[in-house]
């Protein structure tokens, strides 16, 4: 009994029928294809565990699909959703969903059903709010909100207490939310080209965090807490509109890789000589008025300096 079945990349513009004779299904790859719409027998495969339909023409699922119950996958990515049914909550073993792609400007309150799901991708879509049901998925630990028209996201955010990897970049966002500082588990966050003007003290509760990258926003100040980071790897600052850094950035002593290029920074804290572990330091296009000596010293060290 045939358990996996790829017709990806084979120009369909409708399912064939042979394919109902693989009752056993577990995985089904339509990727690729031209597809517009699905028969209603789509639904029965009660084994399937994965559905990818990446780079269709689907505007729909028909209503058959929401008794695929032990699904565990769906990709719906680069297709022509405008809305998606409430239906979707019925995926309730879903682990990853991917949305990305397509014209969607809400989701459905629904949502918030798929308690297993682990991986959500919802970029490059057309969404300015989270249903409030949102908040209910606190088995997530990727989130992908990127390329969409946010401009707040809601304190409830911070139930997501297992994400480890969230991307936020290119909406409209002035800042972020003070429960943002409950994601301990929190490892890289990504949120460049936005409008963030401030930061939240808050920000200094994500102990494990790793990568914090903010380059093309609109900040003029850092948090103290900023220096509470002490895991922080990785940290870009680069075109914002910085002027000064707070003193407890000598603080981040994991601290590799510090990118302050295309700010409007005139002297250092003199603390930054404390970056034992510093690899890199781009200081580019400042207005530096003096140029530390401590330079050097981190030069010696191998840490590469630009100026």
């Amino acid at each position: 009994m045939q358990k996996i079945l790829s017709l990806r990349s084979s120009q369909l513009v409708e399912l064939p029928e042979s394919i109902r004779e693989n009752m056993g299904l577990e995985e089904l790859d339509l990727d690729l294809n031209r597809l517009t719409h699905l028969p209603e027998w789509i639904g029965d495969f009660p084994h399937l565990e994965s559905l990818s339909l990446y780079h269709n023409q689907l505007t729909a699922l028909p209503d058959s699909a929401w008794r695929l119950k032990n699904l565990r996958k769906l990709n719906l990515s680069v297709n022509r959703f405008s809305s998606m049914p409430e239906g979707i909550g019925r995926f309730t073993r879903l682990q990853m969903l991917d949305l990305g792609h397509n014209e969607l400007e809400t989701l459905p309150d629904s949502i918030g059903n798929l308690g297993e799901l682990a991986f959500l991708y919802l970029s490059n879509n057309h969404l300015t709010a989270l249903p409030e049901s949102f908040k209910k998925l606190t088995g997530l630990r990727y989130l992908n909100l990127t390329d969409n028209g946010f401009t707040v996201l809601p304190e409830s955010i911070g139930c997501l207490t297992r994400l480890i990897e969230l991307r936020l970049y290119n909406n409209q966002l002035a800042t972020l939310p003070e429960g943002m500082g409950r994601l301990t588990k929190l490892r890289e966050l990504h949120a460049m080209n936005n409008r963030l003007e401030t930061l939240p003290e808050a920000i200094g509760s994500l102990a494990v965090l790793r990568k914090l990258i903010l380059q093309d926003n609109r900040l003029a100040v850092l948090p103290e807490s900023i220096g509470r980071l002490t895991g922080l790897t990785d940290l870009d600052l680069r075109n914002n509109a910085l002027t000064a850094l707070p003193e407890s950035l000598g603080n981040l002593g994991g601290l590799r890789y510090l990118d302050l290029r295309a700010n409007r920074l005139a002297y250092l804290p003199e603390k930054l000589k404390e970056l034992q572990n510093l690899e890199k330091l781009d200081l580019r296009w400042n207005r530096l008025a003096v140029v530390p000596d401590w330079l050097e010293q981190l030069e010696q060290r191998g840490c590469t300096v630009y100026l």
